[in-house]
């Protein structure tokens, strides 16, 4: 007989082994394990009993063979009955005739009819030494099972139990942590949109801000034009943000940062050996991006091919990686963006016409700093003052400086702008900005400054050309070294070189330095 009891034991013990994988929906979990109990070894009305964290009270969690009414009057203090001694001792109890028990109380009524042949078993449910709940089972009389097997039997079911209350406690905690999270990374977005237009009053940037409220709760794709630096790619992350897929992944790539077949593989995936390295199967960016939105910068860039690709899945919503065959659909909103005109694009023959008006659903043209020249002040004030904040000292622009850097075209726009306070902050020996403080690479090109020092627009513009020829001689006449020796981008060195006419004295240095290097 025993090891018929060993035998039903394991049995039960390896069924409630198959009910782990449900563990994360609690309470079908321990109902199943309950079940088991109560049809293989003959348990009826096990319960288990948690305490409420809320209330302090011990509550019902599961139970089988209790109807609902039964169930919800199954509430118990710690220094109430049976259940509430079990709890505050962590020590089994057995109960071996109910009708002759005082601390026994029935609360749940679902013993009445059978009440003087019912014995009572309960085991606490421990979690790291400490009880969280009771495991309690009723038993007909008899003699074939000692009372000490079933609680043995009973102590070693009521620790999976534990594990999975741990495990769906972890699992709550863990989503908690990502709820707060969540709502201190909208927070932070929400400061991040409300600088990005504080300082943008003009009436260009309260247009730009009106568009976004209005495409972000749709699903259209949207097209973001205008100049590198603007702030397209905050922009595109801002229109995610505020929209019913910002719980999911936002994917950003630049589309000129790769060659050709890269970027298909980045953006679609791959199987393996698509190609030579292409060890293991991946996911593409698309893949990645499901649920959420995927930003393509610099979308002019792409060749034809890719964009007829890229034209497929804005039509289909389906793609295949590379080595395959297998059609792949996903759920991704598209937000493009480009500082090219992709209407002459159209026109040249490098930009497919289909894929324009595919992309151009809802454009939005971000304005460049020189066509909102009244922002110029309030953004320098918010670098500055970010500035301060970072570097523990405060700094402020005098008044000629201010004038000047108004002045300015800022080609990089409000990334140019960004950079250069951080460098003035870096590099300022006071906590007061001048004209002598500032690049001589700044100039105004509409506006003649009445300065102090009697600085004319043409002394400026002469010093500006020293500068950059010096920058050159001592780089070698690489274009791109100067640029980072005077702190520009490649593009603004190339515009400075051509508005002083300097190329033709480029480009002879520049043979003239790699002949000799040849020589050496």
């Amino acid at each position: 007989m025993k090891a018929h009891i060993n035998e039903l034991e394991l049995k039960v013990l390896y069924d409630i082994s198959r009910i782990i994988g449900q563990a994360l929906n609690l309470n079908y979990a321990l109902e199943s394990v309950l079940r088991v109990l109560s049809e293989s070894l003959a348990m009826k009305r096990a319960t288990i009993t948690i305490k409420d964290e809320e209330s302090d009270q011990l509550i019902i969690q599961a139970s089988h063979g209790l109807s609902a009414e039964e169930k919800r009057r199954g509430v118990y203090r710690e220094s109430e009955g049976v259940t509430g001694l079990i709890f505050r001792t962590a020590e089994p109890f057995v109960v071996p005739d109910i009708s002759r028990e005082p601390l026994f109380l029935n609360k749940t009524g679902a013993r009445a009819i059978e009440k003087g042949r019912i014995s009572f078993l309960g085991v606490p449910i421990l979690l790291h030494g400490q009880p969280i709940g009771v495991l309690s089972v009723d038993r007909l009389f008899s003699d074939e099972v000692s009372f000490e097997e079933d609680i043995r039997f009973l102590s070693i079911v009521s620790t999976l139990i534990a594990q999975f209350v741990s495990l769906n406690r972890q699992v709550r905690e863990r989503e908690r942590n990502l709820r707060q999270e969540n709502v201190s990374l909208k927070a932070r977005l929400s400061q991040r949109f409300h600088h990005f237009f504080m300082v943008g009053r003009s009436p260009s940037m309260m247009e730009v801000q009106q568009l976004i409220k209005k495409v972000a709760p749709s699903k259209a794709s949207v097209l973001l034009l205008g100049e590198s630096g603007t702030g397209k790619t905050l922009i595109a992350r801002l229109i995610h943000e505020l929209s019913n897929r910002a719980k999911f992944p936002f994917v950003k790539i630049n589309c000129a940062s790769l060659p050709e077949n890269l970027l298909e593989s980045e953006l679609f995936g791959h199987e393996k050996g698509a190609f030579t390295g292409a060890v293991k199967a991946k996911a593409g960016r698309f893949e990645e991006a499901e649920g959420g939105t995927i930003f393509l910068d610099e979308i002019g860039e792409l060749s034809l091919s890719l964009q007829v690709k890229i034209l497929r899945f804005l039509q289909e919503r389906e793609f295949e990686r590379l080595g395959s065959t297998r059609t792949r659909k996903v759920d991704v909103r598209v937000i493009a963006a480009t500082n090219r005109v992709l209407e002459e694009a159209v026109k040249e023959g490098s930009f497919r016409e289909d894929l324009y008006y595919r992309l151009n659903v809802f454009p939005i043209r971000v304005p460049s700093l020189r066509e909102r020249k009244d922002d110029i002040p309030l953004l320098l004030e918010h670098f500055l003052d970010r500035s301060s904040r970072e570097y523990g000292r405060s700094f402020h622009f005098t008044a000629r400086a201010m004038e000047l850097l108004q002045a300015y075209d800022w080609p990089g726009n409000v990334r140019e702008m960004e950079n250069l306070v951080e460098r003035l902050a870096i590099v300022a020996e006071g906590n007061e900005i001048d004209l002598r403080d500032l690049p001589s690479s700044l100039h105004a090109e509409e506006r003649s400054l009445d300065v102090e020092d009697d600085i004319s627009l043409s002394r400026l513009e002469e010093m500006e050309k020293k500068e950059v020829v010096a920058a050159l001689e001592r780089n070698r006449w690489i274009q791109s070294h100067a640029a980072r020796d005077l702190g520009l981008t490649l593009r603004q060195i190339g515009y400075r070189i051509r508005k002083f006419g300097l190329e033709s004295l480029v480009d002879e240095r520049r043979n003239r330095s790699t002949a000799e290097g040849k020589k050496g």
